[in-house]
């Protein structure tokens, strides 16, 4: 027999959890697991019983009624997502199944749970109350990251190697510059999110249409308890529709995962067979193929570059709907509950990749140095017309280098040996200052001291 197209499969619900470890940290799963969204809107219920009571509109021996019941693990979340298809939202049928826990234990308190609330006051605190947690686990990896880039940075902040413009061989960085770059980058991101923290740690409290007139005379006074049990700060009104808290949380952790792809694409890159400068840390069975022996893959920096092409269209969904229609939206609203926890859990894993690289990168300074000569000192030739423009003129010495570097190549020479052969040169310049210009550690201009000046910004950034 053909098995029917729909069938009611919600009590065997398949999983879709197979690459989870892989993109996402356990702990910021945990938070936006189905239990911890559940907990986060049974967590403003308990605080609403506990500010209703403290404000004189409920009984005081209600809250610790209805606390009881405010557990998730009272709660089955299939039962709930099977509910959510007919009311529209995870609150409507949760506060139902809340209010049964309660009139179980004592009838007389069930009437007051919910009490002047609307559904999206219930999800809207209960999701700030998993931002606040995604906020402390995010700005903890932060910390372990940047702390471990700065000190790698200062490490190789003398160390050569190729600088790379347009995919081709530039004049010489160091390789503290580059890690000097990411960590620059990345105590931006935790500046922003320090800065909009009072902005996005709001309680959401505004019943049916914002007014919050069931409270009465009430209303205020509860609003401002509620915020306190939450520890949240009490926005100037209610935000129903007003979405910029969340669009600016997820625009910041879009950039961050853009410079978390930058970091990526950088290692990868370092890591290929032609550079071979910079690596992951190797660990059995990391970076393998299924039928090459020799392969060792940049796996992390794959999670780095796939969260930077991922986050771009999910901060594009919260911006998308942001122009919600009057006082409660219709689908644009709906459209962000998945997204910010999706964007939270991508960003968590590409942190936890990043930490894992800057704890055990492993560097081949011998490599870089070969690389460097790669092109038979061509990288250097501003060098030696620079210092030739002060006694030749710019262009006269930018011409005289230009042949000079064409000669090189077409007799496959180096470009040392090229302009100890060029009068022109010589008449200028001496055997020594030609071998001090075409040592690339002579060249590295201010490199050390964008590492310094980072690595002061980040201890400042600490303090």
């Amino acid at each position: 027999m053909a098995r029917p197209l729909y069938e009611d499969t919600m009590s065997q619900r398949p999983t879709n959890s197979l690459f989870d470890a892989y993109f996402s940290a356990a702990d910021m799963r945990r938070i936006f697991s189905d239990e911890g969204r559940i907990q986060g809107m049974l967590d403003f219920e308990a605080a609403l019983a506990r500010a209703q009571a403290r404000t004189g509109l409920i009984p005081d021996d209600v809250p610790p009624v209805i606390e009881a019941a405010c557990q998730a693990s009272l709660y089955d979340p299939q039962a709930l997502a099977l509910a959510v298809g007919s009311g529209g939202n995870s609150a409507i049928p949760l506060v139902k199944m809340l209010g049964k826990q309660v009139a179980s234990a004592d009838p007389r308190a069930e009437r007051y749970v919910h009490l002047g609330a609307t559904s999206q006051d219930v999800m809207d605190s209960g999701l700030v109350l998993q931002m606040r947690d995604a906020l402390a686990w995010l700005e903890r990896a932060l910390q372990q990251l940047t702390d471990r880039l700065a000190e790698q940075a200062q490490r190789y902040e003398a160390l050569p190697m190729p600088g790379r413009t347009w995919l081709q061989h530039a004049t010489p960085v160091t390789l503290g510059m580059k890690l000097a770059g990411w960590l620059g980058a990345l105590d931006r991101h935790r500046q922003r999110l320090r800065e909009l923290k009072p902005r996005l740690l709001v309680v959401q409290f505004g019943g049916a249409s914002g007014t919050l007139a069931a409270l009465g005379d009430q209303a205020w006074p509860v609003a401002e308890a509620l915020a306190d049990a939450l520890d949240l700060n009490l926005p100037e009104q209610p935000w129903h529709t007003h979405r910029d808290r969340l669009v600016e949380f997820g625009s910041v952790l879009g950039l961050l995962a853009g410079t978390l792809g930058k970091m990526g694409r950088d290692i990868s890159l370092l890591m290929q067979t032609e550079a071979a400068e910079l690596f992951e840390p190797s660990a059995p069975g990391k970076g393998g193929s299924s039928t090459m022996p020799h392969k060792r893959n940049p796996v992390g920096a794959a999670v780095l570059i796939a969260t930077a092409t991922r986050a771009p269209g999910l901060v594009s969904t919260l911006l998308s709907a942001m122009p919600q229609e009057h006082e409660r939206s219709l689908g644009l609203w709906h459209a962000e509950w998945d997204t910010l926890p999706e964007l939270c859990c991508l960003v968590s894993g590409a942190l936890e990749q990043a930490i894992g690289f800057a704890n055990g990168m492993e560097v081949d300074a011998e490599r870089m140095g070969r690389n460097l000569q790669l092109t038979h000192g061509l990288v250097l030739a501003e060098a030696v017309s620079i210092v030739l423009a002060q006694r030749l003129g710019r262009d006269t010495a930018h011409h005289l280098i230009e042949q000079c570097c064409k000669r090189a190549v077409a007799e496959h020479r180096h470009l040392r040996e090229v302009l100890g052969d060029s009068p022109e040169v010589t008449a200028e310049l001496s055997p020594a200052e030609l071998d001090q210009l075409l040592d690339p550690a002579h060249y590295l201009g201010q490199a050390q001291r964008w590492v310094q000046r980072a690595v002061a910004e980040h201890t400042r950034l600490d303090v």
